[in-house]
């Protein structure tokens, strides 16, 4: 019986952050928040009940202390955390903004901790004594590192018969459409459970006609049993292997938009784990729902409180 439900390898972060209004250049105070797209989605599983672990690579400084302590409340396994004397921290900032101007992030994610992990830092046992692993598109082009080891947890995982769950998660300030294509490929003919943002796709691999006819262009991508579609206020269109469902997204009121995705695979993958590809899904625009209506890239719930408003949608004042 392996030791985790889902294991994950990726970079945590501070962000920084402004109101809408405010300008980062002219900023003399930010709101501070803890990100990481990988812990986001086990930081929620974990929360859930299940026990999942995070491999990365912190410098011993107060900031990473910062998001350390954030990821151990949560009950995240992090003893396959690696801390340096020396390297940095990664960082992003948030401008925030209402139309006509659109919220702008910008990264810095050069030469941290993480990104100088070679594949002999990983421990491998640790990694791969798991149900599912989890990996991010997101996390391909912060170096050549980074890619080297997601492809060999991902070969590693596929000779242990180890669930290899993927999401594409293209960010355009990272890299070109045309690069994240190239690296992308190979990985999509190897994954088991495939998130793949409708907008993603149409970008990245220039398809188009409907989210259905989109869907089945993925399809003969990849190797996958089951995909995941996001399609922003539409909801979520999933594929189980023989049909297409559609989940419609939840009514919400929008107060951050950051980490809504991380959110909803972490959702996808509690129904996932549960057997149930059909529920998953359920509790996936729930999720992304519940992120949107919060501060802060994290979710924070609980197992009860998520069935509650699944099962109680109006929210309504609980007293």
């Amino acid at each position: 019986m392996p030791r985790f439900d889902v294991t994950t390898y990726g970079e945590g972060q501070l962000r920084y952050s402004v109101p809408p209004g405010q300008r980062l250049e002219m900023a003399d105070k930010y709101d501070v928040n803890i990100s990481g797209t990988e812990a986001n989605v086990t930081t929620l599983l974990s929360r859930l009940g299940w026990n999942c672990g995070w491999v990365s690579s912190l410098p011993n400084n107060p900031m990473a202390k910062r998001v350390f302590n954030a990821y151990m409340l949560s009950g995240l396994d992090l003893s396959a955390v690696q801390w340096k004397n020396y390297g940095r921290m990664a960082t992003y900032y948030v401008e925030y903004a209402v139309p006509p101007r659109s919220t702008n992030v910008f990264y810095d994610r050069t030469n941290t901790c993480f990104t100088n992990m070679c594949n002999t830092d990983i421990d491998w046992d640790y990694i791969l004594d798991t149900k599912i692993l989890h990996l991010s598109g997101l996390t391909l082009p912060l170096s050549e590192n980074t890619r080297i080891i997601i492809n060999e947890a991902i070969d590693k995982a596929k000779a242990n018969n180890i669930t290899v769950s993927f999401d594409v998660n293209h960010r355009t300030r990272l890299w070109s459409t045309e690069t994240a294509r190239k690296h992308l490929l190979p990985i999509l003919e190897k994954v088991d459970l495939l998130f793949c943002g409708l907008r993603d796709a149409r970008t990245i691999f220039d398809f188009s006609g409907s989210p259905q006819e989109t869907l089945q262009q993925v399809k003969e991508l990849t190797s996958a049993k089951h995909i995941i579609m996001s399609m922003s206020e539409n909801g979520l269109l999933g594929w189980d292997g023989e049909e297409m469902i559609h989940q419609p997204s939840r009514q919400v009121v929008v107060l951050d938009r950051i980490g809504a995705g991380d959110a909803m695979v972490g959702g996808v993958l509690h129904g996932y784990l549960q057997g149930d590809f059909v529920k998953g899904l359920v509790y996936g625009v729930t999720t992304a729902s519940m992120n949107l209506s919060q501060y802060g890239d994290q979710l924070i719930t609980s197992s009860a409180e998520l069935d509650e408003v699944v099962n109680t949608p109006s929210g309504d004042i609980v007293r």
